[in-house]
């Protein structure tokens, strides 16, 4: 399972002082992009040739706030990876290990240009297969 800690800033809270509930969204997509980052696959290359990863379907569990200045860390874990996308089981604790946040992720492998599901290129699936 891969991690990523995150603070949060007063940008990140809404007028209560906690965190914005679509915070947590930008939050796990960061933790998915530095656990690509970690086997070498930097998006940008790809979005370059045409290919990127788009969010199919997502749920979240709020089960507590965060609140300025927290330390959070976000876990990523590949659940599935199928020809076409993958799976992630995500959770977000503070710094006293309590789940604030949990959810679930699909991620579809996309043509940029047409927006249709393509294969994950072998390239991608060499690099995570290698830390599932």
């Amino acid at each position: 399972m891969f991690e990523w800690p995150v603070r949060v800033y007063y940008e990140d809270t809404d007028a209560g002082g906690i965190v914005y509930y679509a915070n947590y969204l930008k939050f796990m997509e960061r933790a998915r992009t530095e656990w690509l980052r970690s086997f070498n696959v930097e998006q940008e290359f790809w979005l370059a040739t045409g290919i990127g990863f788009v969010v199919r379907n997502v749920e979240l569990d709020l089960r507590g706030p965060a609140r300025l200045d927290d330390v959070l860390n976000v876990s990523c874990e590949p659940i599935k990876v199928k020809k076409a996308s993958i799976e992630f089981r995500q959770t977000i604790t503070n710094q006293h290990n309590k789940v604030i946040c949990s959810g679930y992720v699909k991620a579809a492998c996309v043509t940029l240009e047409a927006m249709k599901p393509t294969a994950i290129p072998r390239e991608i699936i060499e690099g995570i297969s290698s830390g599932i």
